[in-house]
């Protein structure tokens, strides 16, 4: 079922262009004539994102801060086992997902640790990376505060996921 639903909008979406008398394709290149400015506009607040996730993790600082968050994060019950992936999933999707592979080769998809891992990594967002192309595209000076209302929404979806993994 779930394979029909994209070309299902796929062509709900043609259907209501051709009603609506639009034309899709004149439309489609018009947007994709708009990739090219945006990917070169964004290209440095990507490169630094991407920059200081590795010089973190290559550094050892990571494992500092896993050791030194533990503890805290233990508080609200979520596992040491996990505390790497949600420190790392706001700044990279592809390094967490790497993190997710090696929680789940360790501890096996059925276990606990392995169900809290994949649904904290589905169920929280790489912040930096969003809030990068947001600085670009709306020009608004006013980024710590979206950060850290992203931070806050992550933590406390890593909290009920532990939670609701335990039970269930």
């Amino acid at each position: 079922m779930s394979a029909y639903i994209i070309p299902a909008l796929i062509i709900a979406l043609a259907v209501f262009a051709l009603f609506k008398k639009i034309k899709v394709y004149d439309c489609f290149i018009q947007g994709a004539k708009k990739a090219i400015p945006l990917a070169v506009e964004i290209f440095p607040y990507l490169a630094a994102v991407f920059m200081m996730c590795e010089a973190f993790s290559l550094s050892g600082l990571n494992g500092a801060l896993i050791a030194l968050l533990s503890p805290v994060y233990n508080i609200f019950g979520i596992p040491k086992e996990v505390v790497g992936l949600t420190l790392l999933k706001p700044f990279s999707g592809s390094g967490s997902l790497a993190m997710l592979s090696e929680v789940l080769a360790e501890h096996g998809a059925d276990s606990y640790i392995g169900r809290l891992a994949c649904v904290i990594f589905s169920s929280s967002e790489t912040t930096f990376y969003v809030c990068s192309v947001y600085i670009v595209k709306a020009r608004s000076a006013r980024v710590a505060p979206a950060i850290a209302i992203s931070l806050t929404a992550n933590f406390i979806a890593t909290v009920f996921a532990s939670f609701i993994c335990r039970i269930l």
